[in-house]
């Protein structure tokens, strides 16, 4: 049985404040997102002069290892039960509250550059020291244009650039700082849409349990359009992208209204479209117990699921979307998994 440990640590430096016991523990990476984490532990188990919303860290560690890092937001505390419920998000959610204060311009610069730039910029100044070393170049320019009035949100300018055409994926692994381990760090990763390694083969009754198979066409487009930022002379500039497959015609309208660019606007409306080519297959599955360790899949990365069951015939490669570990006071552990067909998010320039 995996030992799990809860750290509290303060946000901006990642110093180990306490260790925590918990009654109860649920944590999960969502793809491109922050991921969540909520923890039950005593009511009296905490030092309210040094755990605090906005201010403080959790770390969920799996037989000494960090699995999960973020900023704790808020708290309940259930006086009757003697209870208090920890509720964070992953270190992405701080980006949530930081923007380009003095505007962003480049008429071409690199994906990694300007994500190194725009990371570093906000921690220079008061933020959460993320790890920017492992962000290498994409060999892929980009154009944006900010003024500092528009108070960009650093957050919302990493999504929207990985979701252009030519995007990425990105998450944060938390490690250890030094060997005593009594500091934690965050790192930010970015990884091409095509650079899939295929680690895992999950099969139905075999090392897993799918529990149910989402089939969507919401996302579907035969023509898909980016409506973007004022001309100036009362029409808006647009971005256009089709796909040549049998459905009826179907359109999507997108609308980036800070987007001052054609061609920014071309890349998003061609991300639609080649999202769009065929429908979402979203399998969920619960993975056997003491088979895999929760860290063996690592969201954004590709495997093979395998499941013959009447109207589903799955046998392909998915790519991991999402991860959720539930634990129990015992350390009993269950790890849900939500995956969507690679098509999904093969992606060109």
């Amino acid at each position: 049985m995996a030992e799990y440990e809860i750290f509290q640590v303060e946000a901006r430096s990642g110093n180990v404040i306490a260790s925590l016991p918990f009654t109860g523990l649920s944590y999960g990476e969502a793809l491109n997102a922050a991921g969540s984490c909520t923890v039950g532990i005593p009511l009296d188990a905490a030092d309210p002069e040094t755990l605090a919303p906005g201010r403080s860290g959790i770390v969920v560690v799996r037989d000494g290892e960090p699995d999960w890092g973020g900023l704790l937001w808020t708290a309940q505390a259930d006086l009757a039960a003697g209870a208090l419920t920890l509720n964070s998000a992953g270190w992405h959610s701080y980006y949530a509250g930081r923007v380009l204060e003095d505007g962003y311009k480049t008429r071409g610069s690199d994906q990694a550059f300007m994500l190194r730039r725009w990371l570093d910029t906000c921690n220079e100044d008061g933020g959460i020291d993320t790890d920017t070393s492992a962000i290498t170049s994409a060999g892929k320019q980009r154009v944006r244009n900010w003024t500092k009035y528009e108070f960009k949100v650093v957050a919302d300018a990493i999504a929207e650039l990985a979701d252009e055409s030519g995007g990425f994926h990105f998450r944060y692994e938390t490690y250890w700082r030094n060997k005593k381990r009594t500091r934690v760090g965050n790192r930010f990763y970015r990884f091409a849409l095509n650079e899939f390694a295929l680690p895992f083969t999950l099969t139905h009754r075999g090392n897993c349990d799918v529990t149910q198979v989402s089939y969507d066409a919401a996302a579907m487009v035969t023509h898909a359009y980016a409506v973007g930022a004022d001309a100036g002379n009362g029409k808006k500039l647009v971005g256009t992208a089709t796909n040549s497959i049998e459905m009826p015609k179907k359109q999507v309208v997108t609308t980036f209204s800070d987007v001052k660019k054609t061609s920014t606007l071309t890349d998003k409306a061609r991300a639609i479209a080649e999202a769009g080519r065929s429908p979402v297959a979203i399998p969920a599955l619960n993975l056997y117990p003491g088979v895999f360790r929760p860290a063996d899949f690592i969201v954004g990365t590709a495997g093979f699921v395998k499941v013959d069951a009447g109207y589903v015939r799955v046998n392909g490669e998915y790519v991991l979307t999402e991860r959720k570990t539930d634990v129990d006071e015992n350390g009993t552990e269950v790890t849900a998994l939500s995956l969507a067909n690679r098509e999904v998010f093969i992606s060109g320039d």
